[in-house]
């Protein structure tokens, strides 16, 4: 299924499934900031509403699947969509709405970001989420983005839901990534944020292994929306016409910026800052 291509020059968009996040550090409304930070036009289905600050989730209440499907079906019926992201789905009903939706669009790519928990420990999914992702998502998916510890989880749900694997080689990344490819998407990005390592590594996996590894500064304090903010700058670049791995480094680049530039608003996390450029362009007309 496709639209009607635009009668103007539109720049590239991107349709969003995520929830909800009033601090403006994650959810939909980190991906709407970096979206628009890199050129392209967000569309927003929202998948569920949160109470939260940026210390943590206070509550969480989903949207129902069919106004979730209703949202993204009529957008998609009225503009042409460049790139799929997918962030927290809300419920096992929802997954199943967002996964019907993407298999009518096989050709546009799909990055799932898996927000399994916040940077809290808040859980955002439960095992009977996560087998839905594993289910239905994972084998539409492009490219999926998890940190170090949701590829162990996601692993290790698939390993138990298929009664098979060695648990020896449950703490091992690389075999994470292999299972996760097996089960259907084509490239993982595990990043190593939460890994003890002096810098923070986050490695990209195809189906013949590892095909670029990036190191980053490992940058203090930390982060609300970083997942969110990668997740959707690859995106931002693949609906620009970058191919996969030019639009995994140059993501990654963009983040580390955003990063570097964050700001604390309140008494939790940092926020990234994803106007971060403007903010020099500033600076470089006030030394003029």
């Amino acid at each position: 299924m496709t639209a009607t291509p635009p009668t103007n020059d539109a720049p590239p968009i991107v349709l969003v499934f995520a929830a909800s996040d009033p601090t403006g550090g994650a959810g939909l409304q980190a991906d709407i900031l970096t979206l628009a930070s890199l050129g392209c036009h967000p569309l927003s289905v929202v998948t569920a509403i949160t109470v939260q600050d940026t210390a943590g989730v206070e509550g969480i209440l989903p949207i129902d699947a069919e106004w979730v499907a209703d949202q993204a079906r009529t957008l998609l019926e009225d503009m042409p969509v460049a790139a799929f992201k997918i962030g927290m789905p809300g419920s096992v009903e929802s997954i199943a709405a967002i996964a019907e939706v993407i298999a009518d669009y096989p050709d546009i790519p799909v990055i799932l970001d898996p927000v399994l928990a916040s940077g809290r420990g808040d859980a955002f999914a439960d095992e009977e989420m996560i087998e839905a992702l594993i289910g239905l998502l994972l084998p539409q998916t492009t490219l999926i983005t998890p940190n170090s510890l949701e590829a162990r989880r996601l692993a290790q749900e698939a390993r138990e839901e298929a009664d098979a694997g060695d648990a020896a080689h449950s703490d091992d990344l690389a075999h994470c990534a292999h299972q996760l490819i097996a089960l259907g998407c084509e490239y993982v990005l595990i990043t190593g944020t939460h890994e003890g390592t002096p810098q923070v590594i986050n490695t990209l996996y195809g189906s013949h292994g590892v095909i670029r590894t990036d190191r980053w500064e490992r940058l203090p304090g930390s982060y609300h929306g970083s997942g969110c903010t990668l997740a959707s700058a690859i995106a931002a670049h693949l609906a620009n016409g970058i191919d996969m791995t030019e639009a995994i480094r140059g993501a990654q680049e963009y983040t580390w910026h955003t990063l570097a530039a964050g700001f604390r608003p309140g008494m939790g996390q940092f926020i990234p800052d994803r106007m971060f450029w403007s903010q020099e362009d500033e600076e470089e007309v006030d030394n003029t």
